[in-house]
């Protein structure tokens, strides 16, 4: 499960991750990647993750169970991504049948080519 702090909720912000973002391309999904800078945004330290699995990825159950995936990934690489990062990982069609250790691959891949995949830093407590 990804922690509270770490989630986007707002629509605001998965259009600005979205639409003022970088965004990388992969075979099965797309990751869109913003540097948050303004101290005025909520949630500024924590890198925050969105999901968006549209009905074109399958039935319900499907999307579900690519969305456990996603998370789960998301909260392996928390530590790896830069603390004022807003990541929206877009699942494609094709998302549906990958193993969760293709989609990690994806996402992983997606996030170093933008540059936001990086060390690992302290685990705060």
């Amino acid at each position: 499960m990804l922690p509270e702090p770490h989630r986007l909720h707002r629509s605001a912000d998965f259009t600005r991750a979205v639409r003022q973002g970088r965004r990388m391309g992969r075979h099965d999904l797309v990751v869109h990647a913003y540097a948050r800078d303004d101290a005025s945004c909520v949630g500024v330290g924590e890198p925050r993750f969105g999901l968006i699995v549209s009905k074109a990825v399958g039935p319900a159950v499907t999307r579900h169970r690519v969305a456990r995936r996603l998370r789960h990934i998301c909260s392996e690489i928390l530590l790896e991504v830069p603390e004022t990062c807003d990541v929206v990982i877009r699942a494609l069609p094709g998302s549906a049948n990958l193993s969760s250790k293709d989609l990690q691959r994806q996402v992983r891949s997606g996030l170093k080519k933008l540059g936001y995949l990086g060390a690992v830093r302290d685990a705060r407590s």
